[in-house]
This record gives C-alpha cells, structure tokens and sequence, in this order.
C-alpha cells in the first residue's frame, strides 16, 4: 500500500505528522500559558486566595501527579516498542498509558465531588473559578488523548501506522508538562 504524499514529504525535514503535533501543542501552549499567566497576576493581586487554595487536596494532586509520570513512563516505553516494530507490545503498553488517564479522571472526580459537596463551587470565587477552569481543561485535554491514544493502539496492534505511537506520545508528555505546572501553583502555593 501507498503513503499518501501528506505523511511522507517533508519540506523542513521533520516529518509531516511530527510537523503537525508540534503546531498544535505550540497552539496549546498559548492557550495553557495564558490561562496560567492570567492565573498567576490574579492570584498576587489577591492574597486572600491562599485560603481558598488551602482547601484543594493537595494528595490528590499529588497521586495524580504520579499516574500521569507513570504514563508518561508507559507512553515512552511504547514508542520504544514502536520504534523497534513491535506493534503489539507498543498497544499493550499505550493502553496502560489510557488506565493511568481514567485514573487520573477518577481521581479528579471524586476530588471534585467532595470539593463542590463542601461549597467550592466554580461561582464561590475567583480562585475556584481558575481552579475549575485550569484542571477542566487539563481533564478535557486527558480524554481527548486517551481516546486518540485507543485508536493509535487499535492500529498499532496490527503493525499498522507505527509512526503515531511518537505523535501521540508528544502529545501526552505536554498534557504531562501541563499538569507539572498546574499542580503547584493550584495545589502548593499558598
């Protein structure tokens, strides 16, 4: 079978699809960096959000700190496997980097819960507001690429399009990154 021309040149001599991912997470780093720098002014400016912030969880922060290391961890070891044209192994273990994305989800579910059943809703204040805003769109940014990640392991697992296991692997280390940012600043500083 043919590669359509759209994966194979390259102008730059960076593939294509490499080419791509990059973009958008140079998008997402204006989105990311925007909502964390706004995030940052308002929060010197209002000394009082130190007690709001008290009341996140900060071990659920840090257990979902870890999942996302470990599948970030997982993530690598399948392009690893990819690289070596293992397409099984590479399914198996960027299907462990999905359980450690709806643990991630869990994890944050159940903190939520407990967060709104005690008040700390998105219209409380302007700190639960950022809260909810930032991590909810972290968690959209964790499904979207675990269910990217179910299709490339679908493929993978026939030896087809090995490629993607690093396209979506780059992908999952900046969701990774994302949180490495936001963990501190919504969970420890106070």
């Amino acid at each position: 079978m043919v590669k359509p021309i759209a994966t194979t040149r390259s102008a730059t001599g960076v593939p294509t699809g490499r080419l791509a991912v990059w973009w958008v997470i140079a998008s997402e780093i204006v989105i990311f960096g925007g909502l964390l720098a706004s995030y940052v002014m308002h929060r010197l400016g209002h000394p009082e959000w130190a007690t709001y912030a008290a009341h996140t969880n900060p071990w659920a922060g840090g257990l979902n700190t870890l999942v996302l290391l470990t599948s970030s961890l997982t993530a690598v070891l399948a392009h690893n496997a990819a690289e070596r044209g293992n397409g099984k192994r590479a399914a198996n273990l960027l299907m462990l980097t999905c359980v450690g994305a709806l643990t991630f989800l869990v994890v944050k579910s159940f903190e939520w819960y407990h967060e709104i059943s005690e008040g700390f809703t998105i219209t409380a204040n302007g700190f639960w507001s950022f809260y909810y805003c930032a991590a909810g769109l972290h968690g959209i940014h964790v499904i979207a690429g675990a269910i990217i990640m179910l299709f490339v392991a679908a493929d993978a697992r026939k030896n087809k399009e090995l490629q993607r296991v690093e396209l979506i692997g780059i992908y999952w280390h900046f969701v990774d990154l994302v949180w490495i940012f936001l963990f501190p600043l919504l969970y420890i500083a106070k």
